[in-house]
């Protein structure tokens, strides 16, 4: 297996790998690139996201092109909400806008499984949208 295809760090994790791995995932999604964002999935990974199934990893970085097309300026914060051995809960929001110029802020909450390498294996996310005003923005730099 190249380390292209491992994901330090690697479960069964600790609240300190925890922490660095839902930091690398908020940093890794900042990017917006979705071949880079892709590549921290198994080939096989199993996705819902809001009502969308996605399987694999070429779903994946197809669903993440679509969603930067859309969502403009994005700007996403992570939280660590738990964990036990190879997976985690986490809580997050992003702000973000769409082409007529609409700002929204998105909050929802993942659970995470990862494999051995610590690529993950399934992401299970639900997402709810705020309509706000620009000069509500926190995470967005102006």
């Amino acid at each position: 297996m190249s380390e292209l295809e491992r994901r330090p760090p690697f479960p069964p994790f600790t609240e300190e790998t925890a922490l660095q791995k839902v930091q690398a995932a908020e940093d890794a999604w900042n990017t917006k690139d979705p071949v880079k964002v892709s590549m921290a999935y198994t080939i096989d990974t199993e996705w819902r996201n809001r009502t969308e199934f996605l399987r694999g990893r070429d779903e994946v970085r197809a669903f993440l092109q679509r969603k930067w097309e859309k969502e403009l300026n994005y700007t996403l914060k992570k939280e660590l909400w738990g964990f036990r051995e190879n997976r985690m809960a986490v809580r997050f929001e992003y702000e973000w806008h769409d082409h007529a110029g609409q700002w929204y802020r998105s909050y929802g909450n993942e659970l995470w499984e990862f494999d051995e390498n610590g690529l993950m294996r399934k992401r299970f996310a639900s997402i709810n949208d705020l309509a706000i005003q620009e000069h509500e923005l926190k995470l967005v730099k102006r």
